[in-house]
């Protein structure tokens, strides 16, 4: 475990070190940061972005190019505090030798402690780099009982970005370089948090490090099929309803406290996308945009997209963090507090193996279910986010088509 954790012990007395022309009575700069934050003991290194102004105090984490921005910031003295709403989550840091130093909290989760300093162009990497890209799969045992992941990875000489895609959805932008024989990504976007150090092996394959500890083996999609190892599992098959002939039942309040129900004059001989969901989620963040493209693009056709959001407890007395995720994404459809995430099938009692979040269903205009999607590939998957997208509209588009 020595070789696969001195890396970042360097990173740590990097980010240690005072930067010699800064000054602690100095306001941090603005523009990108070198950051980190230390989860289980393991430091995940992530780009971040900074910007002061006397009327603006806003910070950035970054999904690959997509930026999730702080909703409120000041800056005093020498301590920096930003805010995102959409997460429940808080950055509280102190500037001090040319660096900031603090703790990134998420409600209910244990805090991050939290370093960055100002960016600094990385060494340059001499050298054969191999290739690594393309897409891979990685023999799983998972706890929902998938036996494969997908593993997509993009290169440009020494640097690389990836993805992880499970059937609830992926793991975000994982982004990094090749230093000493291996790729070393990362990945923090305000939730998600992961290292991830790739060794290309003589036999093809890739031996995978997650977090410092858990060791996987990815191959290529032909290698994996030689060897009759299982297929990753397929999202449209995922989850299901256990009566297709029996509507699909809900009722729960919106955010202004009105009951609704499948029963809504809103829904009926429409096309209805009943979205499995949680503020809380990533996943959930990386879908929503998407759903409201879908939404102005169909609505006038009669499509209706439902989300029964599962919030802990807080939330559900008090839906800030809903509230900031329905504005974040500009969400015009119907948005509903389904209860908390363990009381997921009590409330929906007719789905079969609702174990992802999100999951959608789609529902004819005959009020009937007609499929459903597990989880969401993002943006980081590349053509598999395209070619998801492409799937759930020319659904939606046939299912339009049919008469009410």
């Amino acid at each position: 475990m020595r070789s696969s954790h001195w890396p970042w012990l360097l990173v740590v007395l990097w980010l240690l070190v005072p930067a010699r022309t800064a000054r602690a009575a100095d306001a941090p700069p603005s523009g990108l940061w070198d950051a980190g934050i230390v989860v289980n003991g393991v430091l995940i290194p992530f780009r971040f972005e900074l910007t002061l102004a006397a009327d603006n105090v806003n910070g950035a984490f970054f999904n690959d190019d997509e930026r999730v921005r702080s909703t409120t910031g000041r800056y005093a003295g020498d301590s920096l505090a930003l805010e995102f709403a959409q997460y429940a989550s808080s950055l509280q840091a102190k500037w001090s030798e040319g660096r900031l130093t603090g703790a990134y909290a998420r409600a209910g989760q244990t805090a991050y402690a939290f370093q960055a300093r100002p960016h600094s162009a990385p060494t340059p990497v001499l050298g054969k780099v191999p290739s690594i890209a393309g897409t891979w799969e990685i023999a799983v045992k998972s706890p929902k009982g998938e036996a494969a992941w997908r593993f997509f990875v993009r290169q440009s000489g020494a640097e690389v970005t990836a993805s992880i895609l499970r059937v609830d959805g992926d793991t975000g932008a994982l982004s990094g370089s090749y230093h000493d024989g291996k790729f070393v990504l990362s990945h923090f976007s305000g939730a998600r948090p992961l290292l991830l150090e790739v060794t290309p092996s003589a036999d093809g394959s890739l031996s995978l490090v997650q977090n410092g500890k858990t060791q996987y083996t990815a191959l290529k999609s032909s290698q994996a099929r030689s060897k009759k190892l299982p297929l990753p599992a397929d999202p449209s098959r995922w989850t299901s309803v256990k009566d297709p002939s029996q509507p699909l039942r809900f009722s729960a309040p919106d955010l202004s406290g009105k009951i609704v129900s499948e029963a809504d004059p809103r829904f009926k001989g429409k096309v209805v996308l009943v979205n499995v969901m949680g503020s809380w989620c990533p996943n959930c963040h990386d879908e929503a945009p998407f759903l409201q493209e879908l939404y102005r693009r169909y609505r006038d056709r009669g499509l209706e997209i439902v989300a029964l959001s599962f919030e802990d407890s807080a939330q559900l007395k008090d839906p800030a963090r809903l509230r900031a995720f329905v504005a974040s994404y500009g969400i015009g459809y119907t948005v509903l507090l389904g209860g908390e995430p363990s009381e997921v099938s009590d409330k929906l009692p007719q789905a079969r193996n609702l174990s992802t979040w999100p999951a959608t269903f789609f529902v004819a205009r005959s009020g009937l279910v007609r499929g459903a999607h597990a989880g969401f590939a993002g943006k980081a998957t590349g053509a598999a986010h395209e070619q998801l997208k492409a799937e759930l509209r020319a659904t939606v588009e046939k299912l339009l088509a049919e008469k009410p």
